[in-house]
């Protein structure tokens, strides 16, 4: 049975003008699933008191720490991990770099194998994340990195194949806003064959602390280059066709955080913390909702010219939602509905407006030129992008490599 509802407008609605009926949705009653993974959150400044129970919980006796190489150095940011985990921590691989390019990857895995490791603790953002992820899967598996991932069938669809050996439980203590927290998915940089995906929804978090010491030791540019990221991601969430009621939650709560506590820092560490929480939403609801072809072209550009993924993003944010515009309609209009925005025009222009002035207030990059981004090359990075694994899950279906080199070269 399906029932019509009509959400009538308010009184500010009405007084909003000509373009205010583009703020009045219609739901049909129709039924969803909404399938997601258990999040246990531990945030403030216990939060790592609960680090050993824990690892106590799934009865890991040996945890690896992962991180980069900055963190690595800085005694005073480690000292609490390492006290938390007191006689159960086995060693710590601190050679992270950005992207996890493949060396990093393998060297990381051979660590969890010299260690006998029983589990994961991860300090950092994205690329500590990603390459804890990717080792353990490369740790597990008896196989070449590239055999795991996925790839394009004979049918020309891209397939993730099943990796059933048992993972390491992963636990992790962000110090960016990473959308990477709650994901399965893990993408590593091979100068050779570009990137390459991996799946497993074992290598999904088991737990997540949120520390106000180690929040506040992420240089302002991470936090800003990773919120970017997350901007876009929350974006392009709000304007798929495959979210639902409770997507639509996640990613509108994430859209305000990130309203509230950008530009970063002028909210001190509760700022931050609320981004990091604000990444969390994006990568629950992105899961369901899928991303788009900002993140997609971010993926094949930002490991190749060693650019971190939230400045390419903030680049083509824009560009992709016009290009999806026809396919998303007034789906984009979530975007002014989650800030509390009067709509003055389409859904699609009110969303691109809102967008582009949240970027011009963190000062990000208008063009992929100002990035070092070499026009010559975009044909190859649209081709690249053809084998991402999101491209699938963008509003407007891809056709070929040329429709991506068209709107690369109008960001250009």
């Amino acid at each position: 049975m399906r029932a019509k509802v009509l959400l009538h407008s308010t009184s500010a609605g009405r007084r909003s003008g000509a373009g205010a009926e583009h703020c009045h949705f219609v739901s049909l009653m129709q039924g969803f699933q909404h399938i997601t993974a258990p999040l246990r959150l531990f945030y403030g400044d216990q939060s790592l008191h609960q680090l050993g129970p824990e690892l106590d919980r799934l009865g890991c006796n040996r945890a690896m720490v992962i991180c980069g190489r900055s963190i690595s150095r800085d005694s005073s940011v480690l000292q609490p991990v390492l006290e938390s985990l007191g006689s159960r921590c086995a060693g710590t691989f601190g050679q992270v770099v950005a992207h996890s390019p493949l060396q990093t990857v393998r060297a990381a895995a051979a660590s969890l194998r010299e260690s006998v490791a029983d589990a994961v603790v991860v300090v950092g953002g994205g690329s500590a994340i990603i390459t804890a992820r990717a080792a353990s899967i490369l740790c597990a598996e008896d196989a070449d990195l590239r055999q795991l991932c996925t790839r394009r069938g004979e049918d020309g669809r891209l397939v993730s194949p099943k990796l059933s050996a048992p993972k390491v439980p992963q636990f992790l203590i962000p110090t960016t806003p990473t959308t990477a927290c709650l994901k399965a998915g893990s993408a590593v940089f091979d100068p050779t064959h570009g990137r390459l995906a991996l799946f497993d929804p074992k290598t999904r978090a088991q737990a997540v602390f949120v520390h106000p010491d180690l929040v506040a030791t992420a240089p302002a540019g991470l936090v800003v280059t990773a919120s970017l990221s997350t901007l876009s991601m929350v974006v392009e969430g709000l304007e798929s066709a495959r979210g639902d009621l409770l997507s639509d939650a996640d990613l509108m709560q994430a859209l305000r955080l990130l309203e509230r506590n950008l530009p970063v820092d002028h909210n001190g560490i509760a700022g931050r913390g609320e981004l990091i929480v604000a990444a969390l939403l994006c990568g629950r609801g992105t899961d369901i909702a899928g991303g788009g072809i900002a993140a997609v072209l971010a993926h094949a550009i930002g490991a190749r010219y060693q650019i971190a993924n939230g400045l390419v993003s903030a680049v083509l944010l824009p560009h992709t939602l016009r290009f999806n515009a026809a396919a998303t309609g007034a789906r984009l209009g979530k975007v002014a509905m989650a800030l509390g925005r009067q709509c003055g025009g389409s859904p699609v222009e009110d969303g691109i407006a809102i967008a582009e002035a949240l970027l011009m207030r963190l000062g990000s990059p208008r063009r992929l030129r100002e990035l070092g981004v070499p026009r010559d090359a975009l044909a190859s990075i649209a081709e690249d992008a053809m084998s991402d694994w999101f491209i699938q899950k963008n509003p407007r279906r891809i056709n070929h490599s040329g429709e991506l080199e068209v709107l690369l070269d109008a960001a250009w």
